[in-house]
């Protein structure tokens, strides 16, 4: 891995790492925590929409796609607090429609698309300096964000009727929330793709909720552990000649995996 750091691919590739793990070891745990991992798959498949209107217009695919996640955010947070429809089914169809439009875009844009592929599947080793500087300015947006709407995000992801109780906006708290979990996920497309996007998101989330109902200290495990789920997986890529965005959702699938296997064997003891 040391050589390795002499190619400035790979030296982008681990400070988008560490970029990504800031945003999913704060968003990640508010979508845990909250139940919101159809959502957020929802919101991630939906900005694909937007990836196909950048290449259309000509412009960076990911200020399309954070186009269409907040778009795609908003339209499912009402969908799922002020309407009596099932909230699944409109999801479901709001994700098949965001494909649906981002592949006929791509269509419809002349020549040939060349890292399509990378927003699917994720292509973390091809991350340039400009999506950086973009992955920097959402984790600004999301940290100020959680800092300034952090009691009311308490407040409603554990307690929804006492939020309200004590006037806690909490239709618009959530859609705030829904928000920032489309930045997130725009920021996961270039490292696992659009396909994996919910393990990233979740995965370490998960594991740092076995280990502590404190949701600060969830969140900064999560960051600790995403960002070594991002470095051990670049590694394992580089050395195996891998898939970097499988290889690093199957180091934190088997992560995730031993957590359960220790918390029950320990639970079995106690």
């Amino acid at each position: 891995m040391i050589t390795a750091l002499q190619f400035d691919f790979m030296r982008h590739a681990l400070v988008a790492g560490a970029l990504v793990s800031i945003a999913c070891g704060i968003i990640g745990v508010y979508v845990v925590v909250n139940r919101l991992v159809f959502i957020s798959g929802g919101i991630a498949h939906a900005a694909y929409g937007g990836i196909g209107l950048g290449y259309f217009l000509g412009i960076n695919p990911v200020w399309g796609a954070i186009l269409f996640s907040l778009a795609a955010a908003l339209g499912m947070g009402v969908v799922q607090r002020k309407t009596r429809q099932r909230a699944d089914t409109i999801i479901g169809v709001m994700w098949a429609i965001g494909m649906a439009v981002g592949i006929v875009f791509v269509d419809l844009t002349r020549g040939y698309v060349v890292d399509l592929m990378s927003y699917l599947f994720g292509s973390i080793l091809t991350v340039p300096r400009s999506d950086l500087i973009i992955m920097a300015l959402l984790d600004v947006v999301i940290v100020a964000l959680v800092v300034v709407f952090y009691k009311e995000l308490l407040a409603t992801s554990f307690d929804e009727t006492f939020a309200t109780v004590e006037n806690v906006p909490v239709d618009t708290i959530y859609i705030i929330l829904l928000c920032m979990v489309a930045l997130t996920v725009v920021m996961l497309m270039r490292i696992v793709g659009l396909i994996m996007v919910i393990a990233l998101l979740t995965m370490p989330a998960a594991i740092s909720e076995q280990f502590t109902s404190n949701l600060k200290k969830m969140m900064f495990l999560s960051i600790v552990l995403g960002i070594v789920f991002t470095t051990v997986g670049l590694w394992l890529s580089y050395a195996l000649n891998l898939t970097s965005g499988a290889t690093i959702i199957l180091v934190s699938g088997g992560a995730f995996l031993l957590a359960l296997l220790y918390r029950n064997v320990a639970g079995r003891r106690a």
